[in-house]
């Protein structure tokens, strides 16, 4: 060929055009390997992207021709292509038209055992940084040399500013994929019903655990938060989350009684569409959507021992494989976790993984129930009462003196959330009116014993009776605006994962003697 400079200037502008139509990576590659080939044929065809920060070469797109099996396509350390370590370094055109004399290179060597024995490498150079390497390789070295390396030298430099376009693309799809990601997975999940102005309290104890929360919240230490049922647990979490560097970031709550073995992987990890039966589209795991920001695992003590295995690789490695994919993805995530169990006696149990325990336990802060905190009750009930009669436009109902000395004796077993339920129930039925001592027993529908001569329930006597007691209000509805998990102030995953424990039908309610 002839390679004078008006056929130059075609060849230029033919590869220009085919890049510019071009609108994924696949595609300017594709364009980019058509184009040279039509003009000069070659026997493999690479791109390679180069990760100042990482200091790692990877595939612009999968390479053209001859793949030596050696060369893996995942990223891979600079170290490992020599080639193109000695172009980035020198940033000028590297060529050996005899492999042969360079096998002490692994990466030579896979090439040569393929069938290649000539290279040529060139830089791909953008506001004067390399971004990358070109690599035509053959398995006979072509004549005309010197003119081919001329013009080539002089393609790459139109070919690295189509690289560049095309990657700065790649990353502003991928952040409008990730905010529309938020977007959905902000407005599809309940909000937490405790905001940081309900975050109220006047005693020692509670102030003590905002004291802890605030010292661990600027580091990215795991934090297991402990307490019973209702205490907050999620509300110190997220307020952990608000005080430290990923506050910009996604808070992502994983319910852990809500997940099954079936979709644990899918829930957590994400799936690739088409992976498996109804997999229509691709899908964003939780860790994923927690990448620079804080995952929360709440009741994590609730979790199968036989999916704890999985979870720990994720928090050992920091990657996560999406189902139906191979390719393992960097997660950056801060881990906190929540549970009333008590995780000790599951290890002594054989219930809960022993590397686990230490994983998420590195700082652990321990929530008091209400009852060994009771300064707290009337602060809460006012601000709590006040709070939602404006939200539902109607008036709060009024604590009499001896109201407020039994609230004091009531144990509480559901803690804060069973208060926050108990003003929402007299704000329906007493709205404005003046509640009295001698009214306490039957408005908490039977559940107080501890005062009445009887032998006291357990907890989970307590929360048992308690979620029927809801159930019953509510005509056995569950989920919905109205429904128990609303006046509980759970999930409905959360509530009916409970009613399956205690062995509370909804459906049986009227008649069935609970």
């Amino acid at each position: 060929m002839k390679w004078d400079t008006a056929t130059r200037y075609k060849s230029l502008l033919r590869i220009n055009n085919d890049i510019v139509s071009a609108s994924t990576r696949r595609d300017v590659f594709s364009a980019i390997a058509q184009s040279l080939g039509d003009i000069f044929r070659f026997d493999r065809l690479s791109i390679n992207l180069f990760d100042e920060k990482t200091n790692s070469l990877s595939y612009f797109a999968a390479a053209e021709g001859i793949s030596p099996t050696e060369i893996s396509e995942d990223a891979r350390p600079l170290a490992k292509g020599a080639i193109a370590s000695a172009v980035i370094r020198s940033r000028e055109p590297f060529i050996l038209a005899d492999l042969s004399t360079h096998t002490y290179w692994k990466s030579v060597k896979a090439m040569k055992d393929a069938g290649l024995n000539a290279t040529m490498a060139f830089p791909l150079i953008v506001r004067d940084k390399v971004k990358g390497t070109l690599h035509l390789s053959y398995a006979e070295a072509p004549e005309h040399l010197e003119e081919m390396i001329e013009f080539l030298s002089e393609v790459s430099s139109h070919i690295a500013i189509a690289v560049d376009h095309m990657m700065t693309h790649t990353r502003l799809k991928h952040i409008n994929a990730q905010l529309r990601r938020q977007k959905e997975f902000l407005t599809s999940q309940n909000k937490l019903n405790e905001g940081f102005d309900e975050f109220i309290y006047e005693s020692q104890a509670l102030a003590d655990v905002v004291r802890q929360a605030r010292m661990v919240a600027s580091s990215d230490i795991s934090v297991s938060i402990i307490g019973e049922t209702g205490t907050g647990k999620g509300m110190i979490a997220h307020f952990i989350h608000q005080m430290s560097n990923r506050k910009d970031a996604l808070f992502v709550k994983v319910n852990c009684p809500a997940l099954n073995s079936a979709l644990f992987e899918s829930e957590l990890f994400g799936h690739a569409k088409g992976s498996f039966t109804g997999a229509q589209a691709n899908r964003v795991g939780r860790f994923e959507m927690a990448d620079k920001g804080t995952i929360f695992l709440d009741e994590i003590g609730e979790l199968d021992i036989g999916l704890q295995s999985k979870l720990l690789q994720v928090l050992q490695d920091r990657t996560i494989e999406r189902v139906g994919e191979s390719r393992p993805k960097s997660v950056d995530f801060r881990l906190l976790s929540a549970t009333n169990k008590d995780l000790e006696q599951a290890l002594r149990n054989n219930s809960f993984r022993s590397d686990l325990y230490y994983r998420l336990n590195a700082v652990t802060i321990k929530v008091p129930p209400l009852r060994e905190r009771p300064e707290d009750i009337p602060l809460l009930m006012e601000k709590l009462a006040a709070k939602q009669s404006a939200e539902w436009n109607l008036s709060p109902p009024l604590f009499s003196a001896s109201c407020r000395k039994s609230l004091l004796q009531y144990p509480w077993p559901g803690n804060v959330r069973e208060l926050k339920n108990f003003v929402k129930r007299l704000i329906i039925l007493r709205p404005g009116e003046t509640i009295n001592g001698n009214e306490i027993d039957t408005l908490l529908s039977g559940v107080r014993t501890s005062t009445s001569g009887r032998k006291p329930m357990t907890l989970q006597e307590l929360e048992r009776q308690h979620i029927i007691s809801t159930l019953k209000d509510t005509g056995g509805v569950v989920g919905g605006a109205k429904g128990a998990a609303t006046l509980l102030g759970v999930p409905r995953q959360t509530l009916q994962y409970r009613m399956r424990k205690y062995g509370i039908s909804a459906g049986k309610l009227n008649g069935s003697g609970y």
